[in-house]
């Protein structure tokens, strides 16, 4: 069964990811968010080469924000990483300003 596009569903769920992201890159974790989002490749795949990597590279993004949009305490940030894993953990640590909450 194809599901039918829906332009108008498609633009609203755009525009709620737009606001939450805006939310995110104004919350308490801003300078975190725009820190992660400044990592080279080389950066990252120096954690771990390969896709598995960008995988956690993507989850470990979406923790910040979200941590960020709801002003998170840094210690159930931390917490959240963790639970991401090793490689997660290890880009964290590329962020000065994440690194110092390991």
């Amino acid at each position: 069964m194809t599901e039918t596009f829906d332009p108008e569903a498609f633009r609203n769920r755009v525009r709620e990811q737009l606001k939450l992201s805006r939310e995110a890159f104004n919350g308490l974790y801003a300078v975190e968010l725009g820190q992660l989002c400044g990592l080279s490749r080389e950066q990252i795949d120096s954690v771990t080469p390969g896709n598995l990597d960008t995988q956690k590279y993507d989850e470990l993004l979406t923790v910040v924000k979200e941590a960020s949009r709801v002003n998170l305490a840094q210690a159930e940030l931390k917490s959240q990483i963790e639970k991401l894993g090793n490689i997660a953990v290890s880009i964290a640590k590329k962020v000065p300003s994440l690194a110092s909450i390991f």
